[in-house]
């Protein structure tokens, strides 16, 4: 992938106050490009739920954006607790977190099932005690429908 436009956004786990500053800048990035606005709210979906699981779940986080003409790739890392069972972690509902995240309005259920729903690829690595590491990929169709 030739890229057009890179950046990288440092998250920090348990900062509430901040959730979603880096989905905001993806979103504003890619309206500046001139991305058609499906293609936007896929990759902001995409980089809204990954954010908010770094936020709660890890212990910090960093998630790179890059843009090429035919795709928008967001790559999530992070220093955490890495996810037990990737397949029981796909289902819709099932959530690990805490009360205190779910009173906040988190902790759904939804975020990796919609992550999966908005990527066109999606690759998910995540070691036990280690941390996680979500790959995702929107492909940009030209006008007409080729790839």
């Amino acid at each position: 992938m030739h890229a057009v436009y890179k950046e990288t956004f440092f998250i920090e786990g348990g900062d509430f106050s901040r959730a979603g500053a880096a989905a905001s800048r993806v979103k504003q990035i890619l309206k500046e490009i001139g991305l058609e606005a499906q293609y936007i709210k896929r990759a902001v979906i995409i980089a809204y739920e990954a954010e908010i699981n770094v936020v709660s779940y890890a212990q910090r986080g960093q998630m790179s954006l890059a843009v090429s003409p035919s795709q928008i790739e967001i790559i999530v890392e992070d220093v955490g607790p890495g996810i037990e069972d990737i397949e029981l972690a796909m289902q819709e509902g099932y959530s690990t977190a805490t009360d205190w995240i779910r009173e906040m309005g988190f902790g759904a259920g939804m975020g990796l099932p919609n992550i999966k729903k908005n990527s066109d690829l999606l690759q998910i690595d995540s070691k036990v005690g280690s941390g996680t590491r979500l790959h995702a990929q929107v492909h940009i169709r030209e006008p007409g429908g080729k790839a």
